[in-house]
């Protein structure tokens, strides 16, 4: 069915415009929508693989014709006879209009190449041990059998997406132990996470020969956690964990403490964003006075990055950062100590080696001098934390430190399909600094990864949530889906959408509710006041953004009493040493007060351009991040504003949707089933049989500060945004779905520019 009754209207969906396809099926979903044929209530079907229709709720096998067409004129009758009911005819919502932009339906990509299968038999002679091992399920292809036996000397392994490195890594150990008879307390094993370290012993254990006494004397674990032992071990007083500053709270505290001799204020300095950069430059090597600030918001990290060391060492305190710092110093200034260790390690095997920053590459580095043996096993095109102070240029010159290394390059992908590997491969080909590899997958779906075309966000959303629910009443299972996006406030939709179903989905635990965000939060708190103005915890948000102290408050309350006027009334009596600022709070009483009697959206746009909410954000620091400015925030928070036409509905929606977060939270730790929702970061090293990637426009991947810097010259970003893209690519065992919307934050969006290579058909004569 074409066709239905809303509000008394006859709506048809070929002449719907593309925006409000999101409010009929909301509609719907409401109860509002009516056959015209048999009146039975109806809801709109907005998935993927089938274009949209309405379907009636309680038969949805039944189908209704649609009523003839509407003549959209002055003299057109109310209502219209059929099968001996009186149809409300009224008007269409939107007149009939060539330009509608119309629904796209979702499409293959149109690159694909044949598949081959590939002869990966080792075609010779097996060491006996690792014959033992075929027995126990351990097969291994030529390079990976190539990658366990070079074991003398330094070794890049370049493990490209699902090709096994867990259990190269850990058959290399077994063989080293076994055959190579290696002792177990020379070898470190070197992962970036403790779940990796705990699962490759455990793997271990399951070998032919393999004894647990054995495998606890391998030494294993992160960077951290290697490093931390030997600190403790030769001064334990110093590192006792009882000085280490656990908690980000903690580490804000000494930064907000130092942060008064610039007078900068909790609510307008993004202090989470200066401990990050203080971590990167840390991981980085740079000292605060080594450090050369190339802004004014990098000016004070750098006064708070020079203050927190020098409280920390008055304190005795230390933070994690330390631990590798304080290593790295206590080996340069001990030659004795760093030979000591230099003769007891004498093979090192290193996990996720593109992932590695410099101070744990010049650890590495001076522990293996004496006899450089190092397995160095990583994928350049999955190097996506720069941010944190990685640097994949350490495997890209590998050669350079280690000159006699070799190589071994694992290709056979024994997760995705072949349709998925084809794609993934020409998508990342384009990058122009990697290592030259080309994966080969081991089987054919014959499911080509697909593309889908949602109007907005929103839409978005909905399409996803409806063919996951197509898909789980064909027998597919929650724990079968991801949803990837390139930064956690992408997500706000799509986690309203699941929050208002009956499907199980769990979270990042440190992924920040969208209206819990500072800016969100705090244009919220604009709303908050027009509705309630004596209430104080909003006021207390939103005096920052009119560019006042936290102190001011209880001038506000002062003024209020004595005056007998509302905390908001009394903002226009406040005196201030600027006669300009006195003008403007008066001003801003006036539009603020008026907010409540406007639509949500419109609201919000008063708040951004009339009260100065911009002003605002390009002060505050945190438009300094490079990768969720609070503009940003605020573009997002009105496309959210448009679903709802009182404010009082878009607060209580946002009350709830902060306690769903924390709810969901609590109980994602109890889902052995569920949807996974993740940026494509967190959800590196895990993999789905159905992978939905969204917003796949210019902007949001590739992000807008890449586009700005490769605008500027610089390519580096662009092409760690192309590596991200790769790694969602390849998280999909079975199913790809691409989204790419054509509104994105309320205005136009191009397709991301990474679909190119893929999204055209291939020349015969490849």
């Amino acid at each position: 069915m074409k066709t239905a009754i809303y509000q008394k209207q006859l709506i048809t969906l070929s002449q719907l415009a593309r925006d409000q396809y999101q409010k009929i099926y909301l509609a719907g979903k409401n109860g509002e929508l009516d056959c015209p044929t048999c009146h039975e209530k109806v809801k709109l079907f907005l998935g993927i693989q089938m274009e949209p229709h309405f379907f009636h709720v309680h038969t949805p096998e039944k189908k209704c014709l649609d009523p003839d067409p509407i003549i959209d004129s002055d003299d057109a009758p109310l209502y219209i006879e059929r099968n001996g009911f009186k149809i409300p005819q009224g008007r269409t919502i939107t007149a009939t209009n060539t330009n509608l932009e119309l629904f796209q339906h979702a499409k293959p990509i149109e690159y694909s190449l044949p598949y081959t299968p590939t002869n990966k038999n080792v075609g010779q002679e097996l060491p006996t041990y690792l014959r033992l091992l075929a027995e126990k399920g351990v097969v291994l292809d030529k390079s990976q059998v190539d990658a366990v036996m070079e074991t003398d000397g330094s070794l890049l392994v370049l493990a490209g997406a699902g090709s096994g490195k867990t259990r190269v890594l850990t058959a290399r150990t077994a063989y080293m132990l076994e055959v190579k008879h290696a002792d177990p307390g020379s070898i470190m094993l070197v992962t970036f996470t403790s779940k990796a370290a705990a699962e490759m012993k455990n793997r271990l254990l399951s070998y032919p020969n393999m004894q647990r006494g054995k495998i606890n004397q391998l030494v294993t674990g992160t960077f951290h956690s290697i490093f931390y032992r030997i600190l403790m071990f030769h001064d334990a007083a110093h590192w006792s964990s009882n000085k280490l500053l656990k908690k980000d709270w903690q580490r804000d505290k000494i930064l907000k403490e130092a942060g008064k001799d610039l007078q900068l204020s909790e609510k307008e300095f993004a202090y989470d964003l200066a401990l990050q950069q203080i971590g990167f430059w840390k991981n980085s090597l740079l000292m605060p006075h080594e450090v050369k600030p190339t802004s004014d918001w990098e000016e004070s990290a750098v006064f708070l990055y020079k203050k927190y060391e020098e409280y920390k060492q008055k304190e005795g305190l230390f933070d994690f950062d330390d631990m590798l710092i304080g290593c790295y110093q206590l080996f340069i200034s001990s030659p004795p100590l760093l030979e000591y260790y230099q003769d007891k390690f004498q093979y090192f095997l290193i996990d996720e080696f593109q992932d590695i920053n410099r101070v744990q590459y010049e650890l590495i580095k001076l522990l293996s001098g004496k006899y450089k043996n190092v397995c160095a096993v990583g994928d350049d095109d999955q190097a996506i934390y720069s941010f944190r102070g990685s640097d994949p240029s350490y495997l890209l010159d590998f050669e350079k430190d280690f000159p006699n290394a070799k190589l071994v390059t694992l290709e056979q992908n024994y997760r995705s399909s072949h349709e998925i590997v084809a794609a993934a491969n020409q998508m990342i080909a384009l990058n122009k600094k990697r290592r030259l590899k080309r994966m080969v997958a081991q089987y054919a779906s014959g499911i080509l990864p697909q593309l889908f075309f949602p109007y907005d966000e929103e839409e978005e959303a909905t399409m996803i949530i409806t063919d996951i629910q197509e898909k789980i009443s064909q027998g597919a299972r929650p724990g079968d889906f991801a949803i990837l996006y390139r930064t956690n406030v992408s997500s706000r939709a799509v986690f309203e959408r699941l929050a208002a179903s009956n499907l199980p989905f769990k979270i990042d635990q440190d992924a920040e509710a969208f209206y819990d965000r500072f800016i969100v939060r705090s244009a919220l708190a604009f709303l908050k006041v027009s509705l309630n103005e004596d209430d104080p915890n909003p006021m207390s948000d939103l005096l920052p953004l009119l560019f006042l102290k936290q102190s001011v408050l209880k001038d506000l309350k002062a003024e209020s009493i004595l005056k007998d006027c509302s905390l908001l009334e009394a903002l226009s009596h406040l005196k201030t040493a600027h006669a300009f600022q006195e003008k403007k709070l008066k001003k801003a009483v006036t539009l603020i007060r008026g907010l409540k009697h406007l639509s949500p959206s419109v609201a919000i746009e008063q708040i951004e351009k009339e009260i100065g909410f911009l002003d605002f954000l390009k002060k505050r620091g945190n438009e300094s991040s490079k990768l969720e400015k609070g503009s940003d925030d605020l573009k997002d928070l009105k496309v959210a504003a448009k679903s709802f036409t009182t404010i009082e509905a878009l607060l209580e929606h946002a009350q709830h949707m902060s306690a769903m977060n924390k709810e969901i939270k609590n109980m994602s730790r109890h889902f052995t089933d569920a949807i996974t929702l993740s940026t494509i970061h967190r959800a590196k090293g895990l993999e789905y049989k159905t992978v939905y990637m969204i917003s796949a426009v210019d902007g949001s991947l590739p992000h807008d500060f890449a586009l700005e810097s490769y605008r500027a010259g610089d390519n580096a970003p662009l092409e760690e945004e192309r590596r991200l893209f790769y790694v969602a690519m390849t998280r999909a065992k079975e199913e790809l779905l691409i989204s790419i919307p054509s509104n994105r934050r309320g205005k136009k969006a191009n397709r991301s520019r990474f679909l190119a290579p893929i999204n055209k058909k291939r020349k015969t004569n490849l």
